[in-house]
């Protein structure tokens, strides 16, 4: 069984950087397309940003204009997402998730998916 848990979040200076890390167990990864999804508060989850597990590919979404890279890391099973200069606009619920399709911007596509982490910008 595919699990997925993300880590990361806290409380967080604007200005601040973070990087968030999505472990991934009980499956073979390589057929996968991972995602990252955010959810601020009262609004809809979206796409931000998803990698190929097989060849590191990776996609962003048009608003991220690449500001928000996404890796992963073979060995330790884990994928990340860096945040840099964070404003309070930032603060969310991230989300990681796991699809089998070649479709990254579509939420239903993605079979699995971690409880979230959340961090807040404040100073």
């Amino acid at each position: 069984q595919v699990q997925l848990v993300e880590s990361g979040g806290g409380l967080v200076q604007p200005g601040d950087s973070l990087r968030l890390s999505c472990a991934a167990s009980g499956g073979t990864f390589t057929k996968y397309t991972m995602g990252w999804f955010r959810q601020a508060p009262g609004k809809e989850r979206v796409f931000i940003a998803s990698v190929r597990w097989s060849d590191g590919s990776t996609i962003d979404a048009d608003s991220m204009d690449g500001r928000v890279p996404i890796s992963r890391d073979h060995a330790k099973n884990t994928v990340y997402l860096q945040m840099n200069s964070l404003t309070p606009a930032a603060a969310a619920i991230y989300y990681c998730a796991a699809s089998t399709w070649s479709t990254p911007y579509v939420e239903n596509h993605y079979a699995y998916w971690g409880p979230g982490t959340q961090f807040t910008v404040s100073s």
